[in-house]
């Protein structure tokens, strides 16, 4: 009896070991990228770069988090200047643009604006001037430490009327 029950015993195992290797072989043949995706994390959307002859410009665009964790955006970098991360807000009656200090929080599943006006990627002093038609490429720090990178091609702007001279409204 103990035999019977040791051949039942590998059998039930090798069995549910087959059909595991099946299952698996069967989401691989229908995706073969599920294995090798890699995992989901911020991206930017739609991001442009206002054109500049000369002083400071910004970068714009949607951040979207497909993380199921908040991710904050803690520094922007570039070859061409160096960056802040830069809101607008009322500061006694008037509409200042400050430093970001603590980051861009980017929800889990959700997104964040950067847009004329609102919170932006500033390019503080560029080495040249920005036309339009130009491609930057910038690279986001995260508060995990983990960096995303991405491009931005400049186009000319002049909806929100914001100032970007030095120390305009700081």
């Amino acid at each position: 009896m103990m035999r019977t029950l040791s051949r039942r015993s590998f059998a039930v195992v090798a069995a549910a070991a087959l059909v595991t290797a099946g299952l698996a072989g069967c989401n691989a043949a229908e995706d073969p990228d599920a294995v090798a995706a890699p995992a989901a994390r911020l991206t930017v959307k739609d991001p442009w770069v206002k054109a500049a002859g000369s002083g400071m410009t910004a970068a714009f665009g949607t951040l979207v988090n497909d993380t199921g964790k908040d991710v904050t955006v803690l520094k922007a970098a570039t070859s061409v200047s160096p960056m802040e991360l830069h809101e607008m807000a009322m500061d006694n009656g008037k509409m200042v643009m400050r430093p970001k200090t603590d980051g861009f929080l980017v929800k889990a599943g959700g997104t964040h604006e950067l847009s004329p006006g609102g919170d932006h990627l500033m390019l503080m002093k560029p080495t040249a001037p920005i036309k339009p038609g130009d491609e930057l490429t910038f690279t986001l720090t995260l508060d995990d430490g983990s960096t995303v990178d991405f491009s931005a091609v400049a186009k000319p702007f002049a909806g929100a009327q914001e100032s970007y001279a030095p120390m305009a409204g700081m």
